[in-house]
């Protein structure tokens, strides 16, 4: 019987088993940023220990950095002593550090992959729920917390119980206007918030291997929010092909071996799987949020259920609760629900690609009276491709707020902020209660192209009928 990814990957990086089922798994690239590891360099202070291996872990500034203006100190003092505590370890633990004056600064998702830092068959992790960002390689990506950052930092190693593997198959030809975020927000409302958990999820089907690494990036990014610890898809020559050349890829000396691990680490055609989901792909449509979390979904042609809907009184009382919060009205068309704010960004949906699509179709066109609408490039690379394209003057031209690079209107860390109870079309990954800086904010979560539609009508739309897709 053959091995999933996921399988092969454990056991080539278990040091050895612990008492009670967990095992001791080493670490093959730790990202570390300014929100969780700030507290752990203090808790290596306070042990007297240094950092392992310097060599494999990588820092930079995201969720705090301003995007509109950037110069020190930052005008929120919190903010400034999160960034002074990260320059003070990195200079002291001796690791590499991407600030803003390297050039090289960016959402610590956007940045491994275009690095090269992220490869198939590692073991990544970062104090970052959305680590499983860098599945989208092959790799095995942890989310972790502070004191977790803290062991990976002095040992290299986590303390991990073992994952059942689910096969998530999305076969066939997507349709038109319907993009990667649709996939995973469809398969999100379709498993459930809980769905994943105790799981890895392994995306597969003629469909996903039918989207680009960044595409693929979209997906895997918001595994945790189907409850999944991990999600990745098989590398494979689109996978191969991203990663040459780059910075910390292996060399030319070491290329012809990297890429003999690579293919071998894949999943084995008759490997076993826990679970396998099968999805058509012509079932998907462009879909959004209408609730408090990303499983409360429906195609935008569809209506906001009704408390009634729920199949037990636990599911009803938990649409009660999203309508009343979101203001909404069961029953209703969630197309046509009024927008004050459209956010392009995150790590979810704020690489080239993103941007490219969106400029492609607002060309001509004008954000309407009223919205505010926010373009946020994932990593400084990221904008200075998208300058040199012109892409940034389309933006401009159309009404957007372009801005420098930082997670943004993800969430409340930055200045940037909904104000009352402003909704939101967003291409960012949670739309939790007061996510975006507000108590009483609203997000609703869709793809860029969908955000884009919803900037240019003022209320929630079909991208299809916008843009004639």
């Amino acid at each position: 019987m053959g091995k999933s990814l996921f399988q092969k990957v454990w056991e080539r990086h278990t040091v050895r088993a612990l008492p009670g089922g967990p095992v001791q798994l080493f670490i093959g690239a730790h990202l570390i940023h300014e929100v969780t590891s700030p507290q752990a360099f203090g808790m290596l202070r306070d042990l007297g220990l240094r950092v392992l291996r310097p060599d494999r872990t990588f820092a930079t500034v995201d969720h705090i950095v301003p995007t509109d203006r950037q110069p020190r100190p930052y005008e929120d003092d919190l903010a400034e002593g999160m960034m002074v505590a990260l320059e003070k370890a990195c200079d002291e633990f001796g690791i590499r550090f991407f600030s803003p004056d390297s050039g090289k600064q960016g959402i610590v998702h956007v940045i491994g992959p275009e690095l090269g830092i992220t490869q198939p068959g590692m073991t990544i992790a970062c104090g970052d729920s959305h680590t499983s960002t860098h599945g989208a390689f092959g790799a095995i990506a942890f989310g972790i917390g502070t004191t977790q950052v803290r062991d990976v930092l002095a040992t290299q190693t986590l303390a991990l119980a073992p994952l059942k593997v689910r096969r998530i198959e999305v076969n066939g030809k997507l349709g038109h206007g319907v993009y990667a975020k649709d996939i995973i927000l469809h398969i999100i409302r379709t498993l459930g918030v809980n769905g994943g958990t105790g799981y890895a999820y392994e995306f597969a089907g003629s469909a996903i291997e039918a989207l680009s690494m960044e595409e693929r990036m979209t997906v895997c990014n918001m595994s945790i929010e189907g409850g999944a610890r991990v999600g990745y898809v098989n590398p494979d020559e689109k996978t191969f092909a991203f990663l040459k050349g780059r910075e910390f890829a292996p060399d030319e000396q070491a290329w012809q071996r990297a890429l003999a691990y690579w293919k071998d680490i894949a999943s084995d055609a008759d490997a076993s799987y826990d679970d396998v989901v099968e999805i058509a792909a012509a079932d998907i449509a462009p879909t959004v949020t209408w609730g408090v979390n990303p499983g409360q979904a429906v195609a935008v042609t569809e209506t906001i259920p009704r408390v009634g809907d729920g199949k037990d009184a636990a599911e009803s009382a938990s649409i009660r609760e999203a309508l009343e919060y979101m203001q909404l009205e069961g029953g209703a068309p969630i197309k046509g629900t009024k927008v004050d704010v459209c956010f392009v960004g995150s790590c979810t949906n704020g690489r080239l690609s993103d941007f490219r699509e969106v400029a492609r179709l607002i060309k001509g066109r004008h954000v309407a009276s009223g919205v505010r609408a926010l373009a946020v490039p994932g990593s400084q690379d990221v904008a200075r491709a998208a300058i040199a394209e012109g892409l940034d003057r389309i933006f401009t031209e159309a009404g957007w707020e372009w801005r420098e690079a930082g997670c943004s209107m993800c969430l409340a860390m930055n200045p940037d902020k909904l104000v009352g109870a402003q909704l939101c079309a967003s291409s960012s990954n949670r739309n939790f209660k007061g996510r975006q800086g507000s108590t009483t904010g609203r997000t609703v979560l869709m793809s860029p192209v969908m955000v884009a539609a919803a900037a240019i009508e003022g209320r929630i739309a079909d991208a299809r009928e916008t843009f004639a897709l």
